[in-house]
């Protein structure tokens, strides 16, 4: 199971706020990096190999999402998602054209029809990743979910213009594949089209754990968690940031091949009075669940 065009999920880009608090916030306690400044825009890595996984922008208000940035397995890719984009009635918001932040490369940036911005690069610097891998330290993004009031059709949106296959369909959530994790983006089953969470991925599950401990002793418990989850298998803890955005630490993420076999709703049932494996975490809170409908994409431009 993978895409033709996409190899996975490189970074987010969001407004918030105070740039200042946000810094501090996901450096001092998230634990990311500063990877660079450009154009009033902080640029924050984790461990691994990626230029950045999150550009965080100044702005007044409810943050806002600005762009989904996926990575293309070729250059050529580019130019297909281009052409398979706009028959599956996308947009081309900007054609091919060299990067425009630090990571470089070539890059094109897509619109589905309800506004979701999704750039697709090739040929952006990479880093050498830490060695070893520091214990508490996010490496990558592990996926993005995006609320959808109309699921099915945005799902069809990406496997027709992205080659996303569908991993496993819950009666909350459509898990899309691109390539070995079980599901880089994640497509929430609900009445709005905002940001429902970013997962960045930790190496370990007792680093899932440590970082939860982490964000309490900030003052940020978790709002869902700690818990393991049916599709993906993957361990996780859910927050909600200083300025309403979920974020997510997980590990574990289920591997998967073309031998696997997506599952339907009826395959992923719990007992009552359980939405996860071990169901001994907290469930998820009402400030979550406000959370995940506050971030929108931002207009076009």
């Amino acid at each position: 199971m993978k895409s033709p065009w996409i190899s996975g999920l490189r970074s987010v880009a969001m407004t918030v706020p105070d740039l200042a608090a946000a810094e501090a916030f996901y450096t001092q306690t998230w634990r990311l990096a500063v990877a660079g400044r450009a154009d009033g825009v902080l640029y924050l890595r984790g461990s691994g190999g990626d230029h950045h996984l999150l550009a965080l922008r100044g702005g007044s208000g409810t943050p806002q999402l600005l762009k989904v940035t996926l990575r293309a397995r070729t250059a050529a890719a580019l130019e297909a998602v281009a052409r398979a984009a706009t028959a599956a009635g996308g947009v081309v918001e900007q054609p091919v054209a060299p990067a425009v932040d630090p990571a470089g490369g070539m890059a094109l940036v897509i619109r589905d029809a309800d506004g979701r911005r999704l750039e697709i690069v090739h040929g952006d610097t990479r880093r050498v990743a830490d060695d070893p891998l520091p214990p508490d330290q996010p490496v990558r993004l592990a996926h993005a979910v995006l609320n959808c009031h109309a699921v099915e059709s945005t799902r069809e949106f990406f496997e027709k213009a992205l080659g996303f296959v569908l991993a496993d369909r819950t009666r909350i959530m459509a898990f899309m594949n691109c390539d070995a994790d079980h599901h880089s983006i994640a497509l929430g089953d609900t009445d709005n089209d905002a940001l429902n969470h970013i997962a960045f991925l930790m190496p370990t599950l007792d680093a899932v754990m440590r970082g939860g401990g982490r964000m309490k002793d900030a003052g940020m418990p978790p709002q869902w968690g700690p818990g393991r989850h049916g599709p993906g298998d993957n361990a996780f803890n859910y927050f909600v940031d200083p300025f309403g955005i979920v974020v997510e630490y997980t590990a574990e993420v289920e591997q998967i091949d073309d031998s696997y076999r997506a599952g339907a709703p009826g395959d992923w049932t719990w007992p009552s009075g359980r939405i996860d494996q071990w169901g001994i975490g907290q469930a998820p809170t009402d400030q979550l669940k406000q959370a995940q409908r506050r971030v929108l994409f931002a207009p076009a431009p």
